[in-house]
């Protein structure tokens, strides 16, 4: 059953859908609604003050990132992690906001230290001269907005950086992951998890990156990228809180 006293309305600013699908969705992911759980549109519907339609949109798209499965006579039931699309943007968006945060940015992490590197040494290959240079505004934006790392407009700056370079590895299966970078670097942000000064050995290993890929050096783009990736790694664990005894 869904808890009706625990949950806030919908935020104004998305579309109606979407609001209700965050909430619920964050609420399966943090494990506030339990695997193995079973839930009804008409339930979501009453909750949310929303349609059946709504309701059944919700259900929709939960059911797409393999959250829940609908069966006839059994309803909705929430289903474990294992189902879940673990890659979907959305659902590391709910997993950073949830209470397994830093469990989930470790694994993003490991994600990223195969991808990025590889990216950086095919961009150094297929970079086109736009490319070079969208990499070069974005190390410049980031250094002139190196004393608020934690704003809007840093963050904006950073995400060019590392979806530019994915898309200039050439191959569309690295492009892909340019969501997923996205997020981590916005859930970095909106929890709190970037320091309010950019580390400057980070925006040197961005320099390096964005100067390695536009004299076609190979090697020295994957090697600076490797250090970014492990440089945002160790920021993030220093963070985390002990395990409780």
């Amino acid at each position: 059953m869904v808890d009706r006293a625990e949950s806030p309305a919908p935020h104004d600013s998305l579309p109606l859908h979407e609001s209700v699908l965050d909430r619920l969705g964050a609420e399966i992911a943090a494990g506030a609604i339990a695997p193995g759980a079973r839930i009804s549109s008409e339930e979501i519907s009453a909750r949310f003050d929303v349609s059946r339609t709504v309701a059944r949109e919700v259900v929709r798209v939960l059911e797409s990132l393999g959250m829940v499965s609908i069966r006839r006579r059994a309803g909705i039931t929430v289903l474990d992690p294992g189902h879940w699309h673990a890659l979907d943007p959305k659902l590391i968006r709910w997993q950073l906001a949830g209470p397994h945060r830093f469990a989930q940015l470790a694994w993003l992490a490991e994600l990223r230290s195969g991808t990025e590197p590889l990216a950086a040494r095919l961009a150094a290959a297929n970079a086109t001269p736009e490319q070079c240079a969208t990499l070069t505004a974005a190390v410049m934006g980031m250094s002139a907005t190196s004393r608020a790392a934690n704003t809007a407009a840093y963050l904006e700056h950073d995400v060019t950086f590392h979806a530019t370079l994915l898309a200039a590895s050439g191959n569309p299966l690295l492009a892909v992951f340019a969501p997923i970078v996205r997020e981590v670097l916005t859930g970095r942000t909106e929890h709190e998890l970037m320091p309010a000064q950019a580390n400057p050995q980070a925006l040197h290993l961005h320099a390096a990156v964005a100067a390695a890929v536009q004299g076609g050096d190979g090697p020295a783009a994957e090697a600076a990228m490797r250090e970014i990736v492990t440089e945002s790694a160790t920021a993030i664990a220093c963070l985390r809180p002990p395990a409780p005894r």
